[in-house]
């Protein structure tokens, strides 16, 4: 029997964090005057190894779930990811993804597919490298993103899924070259509305660029019409290319939420569970781990969890949500 929470949504995408650091200072995600030099970061000891994330994604599977994506922070910052990719690719009946901002990939896409890794999604914000220079604000320029993007096709880990996150006043005019760019490329192209994660992006609701926009924007020179969901919970809704050549997808969690078909659960580094990606707490599954709970009692565990969940954070957004101490993104991934 599926393990439903108190809405009756099944738990079936476990995303996992491998490391809350990254090397970019996005700034809607970790902004630099929050993570700066000083900001304390994770020890190694306090992360789940890899045999610890195996243990509880076998687990997870166990109680349905058929999609892993690995996370962070920057996911290829933590050494050796490929190790950890080959045991979560043995794992029967789960596919296996990954996000990244795509500027490690050109070392490592060939070793990660290798590893059995099946997908990569790419964040890219926009071709333009003086506006791409200042939202990473590492000054990482476009090019090295494009050549992960490559990379990672050549190596068979496609279609990749590029996302943009859309902020007003900053990169809305990224939107059509964006289009242009990838529009017959075999990636698909997927533009998210900025959200209100955490405290330190300074989130205001007139920054938001609404899916609808967007879509206008972009059928009004390249036209495109829906399509259905590749599977049930799917967050993007689907465009194609009127003319065949590829599709676009666009999430709109702001302006229309999608909380009655969630069915994602989160793990972050050091092994806390998150049942939503606006959770004010987490659930300590490390303690449990390395205090010599079995596989039955873990299950139980992660099981009660989710059959308590009745997180909506999306639909119920307003004033009164605005000061819920939230965890920030970079500690649970996207």
């Amino acid at each position: 029997m599926p393990v439903l929470d108190t809405l009756g949504r099944p738990v079936r995408d476990l995303r996992i964090s491998v490391t809350d650091r990254c090397n970019f200072r996005c700034v809607y995600c970790m902004p630099k005057e929050i993570y700066g030099r000083g900001y304390r970061f994770l020890e190694r000891r306090e992360l789940l190894t890899f045999e610890e994330i195996e243990r509880l994604s076998r687990v997870f599977a166990s109680l349905g779930v058929e999609k892993i994506r690995l996370t962070g922070g920057e996911p290829l910052l933590r050494r050796e990811l490929e190790h950890l990719v080959e045991l979560l690719g043995a794992i029967p009946g789960v596919d296996l993804t990954l996000t990244t901002n795509g500027s490690l990939l050109p070392q490592k896409a060939r070793l990660l597919a290798e590893a059995g890794l099946r997908r990569v999604t790419v964040s890219l914000d926009s071709l333009d490298d003086r506006v791409f220079r200042a939202m990473n604000d590492v000054d990482v320029p476009v090019e090295r993103v494009l050549a992960g993007i490559e990379a990672a096709a050549a190596a068979g880990l496609s279609p990749v899924k590029v996302n943009m996150v859309v902020k007003r006043g900053v990169n809305e005019d990224s939107v059509l070259p964006m289009a242009r760019y990838f529009r017959g490329s075999g990636h698909i192209l997927r533009f998210i509305e900025y959200m209100d994660v955490g405290h330190t992006n300074g989130w205001r609701l007139d920054d938001v660029v609404a899916a609808h926009e967007i879509v206008a924007a972009i059928d009004a020179e390249l036209p495109v019409e829906p399509i259905e969901a590749n599977y049930p919970g799917e967050v993007a809704r689907r465009y194609r290319y009127s003319d065949g050549s590829g599709e676009i997808g666009v999430i709109a969690s702001v302006t229309e939420p999608f909380c009655g078909a969630c069915t994602r659960a989160r793990l972050s580094a050091e092994g806390k569970l998150y049942t939503c990606l606006f959770a004010t707490k987490g659930h300590d599954l490390r303690t449990l781990l390395r205090g010599g709970a079995s596989d039955g009692e873990l299950g139980q565990a992660i099981g009660a969890v989710w059959r308590a969940r009745g997180d909506r954070y999306s639909e119920l957004r307003s004033a009164a949500t605005a000061d819920l101490p939230k965890i920030e993104m970079s500690y649970i991934g996207g």
